[in-house]
């Protein structure tokens, strides 16, 4: 028995990761094709209270207050609870399922608190940690959603104010994750979907399009 495919729509804060997740949730419900779904990470759910914490700032009101090898660890704590309670018979059947966020989160965000020598150790362990040690399961496919940090932190504002929690808040920390996002995805294979190329923000369709054009080509290898 082999396991499904496993999608993840990755990005930076305010990068349209949700919208495009929704968006590529309808094309599958059109085109007839079987799937579950899981957002991460799961706020209001026990296995997400440390994690919660961290974000609200009781930890730390900067994202550096918390190590990221201790804040890794909360949100894997989530993912590892959503597995096993709700979607591993059905994925280790063959079942498709889609992420918003994933450990590749923990890559983009935490990875960003390192220097440069530091991240490649960093990545290996974490990796190891989530897919080998807890024995979730590693992505087939990862978009990451590549949107320039000055517009990732205009929609933010404009969004919700003053309002987010302490990664949402730190320009310069939402910079570096993206920077440090670009070598991950060329380190790793994550497709890269550049959102802005002009500088202008495209079309949630014309983002869509991009995605699914890949999408629709990855499940057309997987049911050879």
């Amino acid at each position: 028995m082999m396991a499904g495919e496993l999608i993840v729509i990755e990005g930076t804060d305010g990068s349209g990761k949700s919208t495009q997740f929704a968006r590529l949730c309808q094309r599958l419900q059109q085109e007839k094709i079987d799937f579950r779904k899981a957002v991460f990470p799961r706020y209001h759910q026990p296995s997400a209270a440390l994690l919660e914490m961290y974000l609200g700032g009781a930890f730390g009101t900067k994202p550096e207050s918390v190590n990221p090898y201790a804040a890794s660890t909360f949100f894997a704590v989530d993912r590892y609870a959503s597995y096993k309670t709700d979607w591993q018979e059905y994925h280790q059947k063959g079942g498709l399922m889609l992420c918003d966020r994933y450990t590749t989160s923990n890559a983009v965000h935490q990875a960003a608190k390192l220097p440069q020598k530091e991240k490649g150790p960093f990545l290996d362990w974490l990796f190891d940690f989530e897919y080998n040690k807890l024995g979730l399961p590693a992505p087939t496919l990862v978009f990451f959603l590549d949107m320039p940090a000055n517009l990732t932190f205009q929609l933010l504002q404009k969004r919700q104010g003053n309002e987010g929690d302490i990664h949402e808040k730190d320009h310069d920390y939402l910079s570096r994750c993206r920077e440090g996002a670009l070598e991950i995805c060329r380190r790793y294979g994550w497709q890269i979907i550049s959102c802005a190329p002009e500088g202008t923000p495209l079309t949630v369709e014309q983002i869509h399009e991009k995605i699914w054009e890949q999408v629709r080509h990855r499940l057309g290898q997987a049911g050879q």
